[in-house]
């Protein structure tokens, strides 16, 4: 199948030069360092041009959110092979792990000019929708017509939603989210962000029905109970949202908000 792209790849070179140049990588000191990343270290010591060793340092690193370690060893590896599609998509998901958004979309524009893969640009579309950058779009519409699937099909649709979303325009966000459900039900973030769009508008019978769909779907779901408990706690329902809070609490302790939301409801 060929892609393309040269006039949409002229815009996203456009993009991401407007982008702030804010670098959020963080390091840890090597007494921090695991054991095992240790081992993996060393043994990437004795075999330095062995880019599968290399490649689960990066990830190792990139997991414990050592980013600077880890873009030093995906450097490492694209120095010696810079027409590497997989290096440069590699070092862009970390760089966008590490919040430096203007660097991973840099990567991925190198990522594309040597291959034009839908997953690059979906990655790419993701961010800018974030930023509300409408070359999102062209890059969800280019994917699309790759025709690579429902799937595919359903993460252009659900990052149209969240760039119409972070615009305002609540009508088109809606019907994006909607249409990215209809080729997977089982889109947790596309329902989550509908519901958002619901819950901050105070629409709350239509929030609630969201969110009540997404623990039914998946009640396991953390997120959904304690949305589904603001929900309830913003319409007096007292004894409702406590459930919900204790639910969200209990699948996933993290949720500090839920444990503040409780003792706000006189729940310790």
């Amino acid at each position: 199948m060929k892609y393309y792209i040269p006039v949409l790849f002229f815009l996203f070179l456009l993009a991401c030069k407007n982008e702030s140049k804010t670098n959020h990588t963080q390091s840890l000191s090597p007494g921090d360092l695991p054991a095992p990343i240790k081992t993996l270290m060393s043994n990437v010591s004795k075999n330095p041009d062995s880019t599968g060793l290399r490649f689960q340092l990066v990830d190792a690193l990139d997991s414990m959110g050592n980013y600077t370690e880890a873009l030093a060893q995906a450097d490492s590896m694209i120095k010696r092979d810079s027409l590497n599609y997989g290096l440069w998509y590699r070092k862009a998901m970390v760089q966008e792990n590490a919040k430096d958004t203007p660097g991973a979309l840099r990567s991925y524009r190198y990522a594309l000019r040597i291959y034009p893969s839908p997953d690059a640009m979906l990655a790419a579309a993701n961010l800018l929708a974030e930023k509300r950058n409408d070359t999102a779009l062209l890059l969800t519409k280019q994917v699309a017509s790759f025709r690579e699937g429902r799937e595919y099909t359903a993460h252009c649709n659900f990052i149209n939603g969240v760039y119409y979303a972070r615009k305002g325009e609540q009508a088109k966000a809606i019907e994006a989210f909607n249409n990215c459900i209809m080729n997977d039900l089982n889109y947790m973030e596309a329902y989550m962000e509908k519901g958002f769009l619901y819950y901050n508008s105070k629409r709350l019978p239509e929030a609630i029905q969201v969110f009540t769909t997404v623990i039914t779907i998946k009640n396991t779901y953390p997120d959904g109970y304690y949305w589904l408990g603001k929900c309830y706690e913003t319409t007096q329902n007292k004894p409702r949202a406590i459930s919900n809070y204790q639910k969200a609490l209990t699948l996933d302790p993290q949720i500090k908000e839920a444990g503040i939301a409780l003792k706000r409801l006189g729940v310790n």
